[in-house]
């Protein structure tokens, strides 16, 4: 048998990688594959003009949104569209839904926007409840994104009862049949909220559920944990662009 160049053999074995190559790197039967759908969500990042509020928890403060307002940016909002709002955690949260109405009145004229979108974290549910219920709030919100929000009020809240802030966050509160008695999600604003059983704080975990509102059910978080949940936080800025 003919014997063949060492130089013939090397050109048989580089088409062979070649093919190897492209076999291999070829979708297998059944797996996963990006639909167009998923290649333009991927090739045309989330945008948005909507003003964006967020309202911090007991004891929280505006640095509890730095992660939520760089997922923000990284889904297309600019900076100048994000704001805080701070507020008395051991005041009063009637003073407080008060402070945010003059907040969001404040971003409007600021920004130009008839609406602006508030997403919240654990009393600040009750503050934004309030704002949007009680104070007609609801026509100036688009969008209300509730993380583990005390909607409904938390057992753990008997720890701080010398405070007023914490006696209506209580269960069966006045404050709570206020925010919860008949639509808990009045006017044309879409609500959404994200709740877990792992969550620690908010007792029972499904106080965080408003009645029509789309409520998302979390597989295991803890309540400060949300803050720096960048899966959660991505999927709220795509609720508050939707």
């Amino acid at each position: 048998m003919r014997r063949r160049s060492p130089r013939r053999l090397l050109g048989v074995l580089a088409a062979a990688a070649v093919v190897f190559g492209l076999l291999s790197s070829a979708p297998t039967a059944g797996a996963a594959t990006p639909t167009g759908t998923a290649v333009a969500t991927a090739a045309r990042p989330l945008s948005t003009s909507t003003p964006v509020v967020f309202v911090h928890g007991y004891t929280g403060s505006a640095s509890n949104w730095v992660t939520a307002m760089s997922v923000f940016r990284l889904n297309g909002w600019s900076g100048s569209d994000l704001f805080a709002y701070k507020y008395d955690s051991y005041g009063d949260n009637v003073t407080n839904a008060r402070g945010l109405a003059s907040f969001v009145d404040d971003v409007k004229a600021r920004t130009g926007a008839s609406q602006v979108a508030i997403v919240n974290h654990s009393m600040g549910g009750l503050v934004s409840q309030y704002y949007l219920k009680m104070l007609g709030g609801h026509t100036s919100v688009s969008h209300l994104a509730s993380i583990a929000g005390a909607n409904h009020g938390t057992t753990y809240a008997g720890a701080c009862l010398i405070y007023t802030t914490c006696r209506q966050m209580y269960p069966g509160s006045s404050f709570i049949d206020q925010i919860t008695s008949g639509d808990e999600t009045p006017g044309s604003t879409s609500y959404a909220t994200w709740y877990s059983a792992c969550d620690g704080i908010i007792l029972p975990y499904t106080s965080t559920r408003l009645s029509g509102a789309d409520n998302n059910n979390v597989l295991c978080q803890t309540h400060i944990g949300y803050l720096a949940d960048t899966v959660v936080l991505g999927q709220i800025a795509r609720f508050v662009a939707s």
